[in-house]
């Protein structure tokens, strides 16, 4: 869900899943993380969730919820000093305020299930409204690094840590030193994130692609590079993840 217009400098989106899950069994999640933190509120926690550098997933077994709020950079500062230390790795905040909140407007109740949306809405609104009050207003360097965030995640035409210096009109130790503080990883893994995103959406929705022209696509040296990328984060090779997920 997108932010208020009050938080849109801090948060890109809200996520909301819910689950049921039959008794004796467990839905594995796997996920490709975007390189940035991610705020998450459950019923028992608060938890900052750091940058991932490899293909993580959760196991999910009975019912429950989770509202989570995927962190611009500028926001990530107000919660941790260094997101490089929660790289593939989380930490409980004792945020009482937020969580009363957050789960207070995911438990009400809801008469018809067409009033679900009501409820999300509302819940982000606290979610949303709790930033505003409490984190200050990014400054200068801090909203050069949303767009240092914003440029790698939508340019597909960038593709070297030169290439997001020359766009922000600064030098490559400026990029570096704003990824070390505001996202947890160097530019150049951002980048190799985003094009194996790209990768594997493609390989989902259009099954057929060519892995040598979708390599050259996005920008990899050659079929190879694209291979090589998958097995080190996601464990398996192109072709592997195209059968899977073409699976019924």
């Amino acid at each position: 869900m997108p932010p208020p217009e009050k938080v849109a400098s801090l948060v890109r989106w809200f996520w909301i899943p819910q689950w049921r899950i039959a008794p004796g069994r467990t839905s594995r999640q796997q996920v490709i993380a975007f390189p940035a933190c991610n705020l998450v509120v459950g019923p028992d926690a608060v938890e900052l969730v750091g940058p991932t550098t490899r293909r993580s997933y959760r196991d999910l077994t009975g019912t429950g919820w989770a509202v989570g709020a995927l962190l611009r950079p500028a926001a990530v500062p107000s919660f941790t000093s260094d997101p490089s230390l929660l790289r593939d790795t989380f930490r409980i905040l004792e945020l009482p305020d937020l969580h009363t909140r957050v789960a207070a407007a995911m438990r009400a109740p809801v008469d018809q299930p067409a009033d679900e949306s009501g409820r999300l809405t509302r819940t982000v609104a606290a979610f949303a409204g709790w930033l505003a009050e409490t984190i200050e207003p990014p400054g200068p360097e801090a909203l050069l690094a949303n767009d240092l965030a914003e440029l790698v995640g939508t340019d597909p035409l960038v593709l070297r840590v030169e290439d997001i210096a020359d766009r922000l009109h600064v030098s490559a130790r400026t990029v570096q030193r704003l990824a070390r503080r505001y996202v947890g990883l160097p530019p150049s893994t951002m980048i190799r994130r985003r094009r194996l995103q790209e990768a594997a959406q493609l390989l989902r929705t259009e099954p057929g692609t060519d892995l040598a022209t979708l390599a050259a696509q996005l920008g990899y040296a050659d079929q190879a590079h694209l291979a090589t990328e998958f097995r080190t984060v996601l464990d398996f090779t192109p072709s592997v993840y195209r059968r899977d997920a073409a699976s019924p």
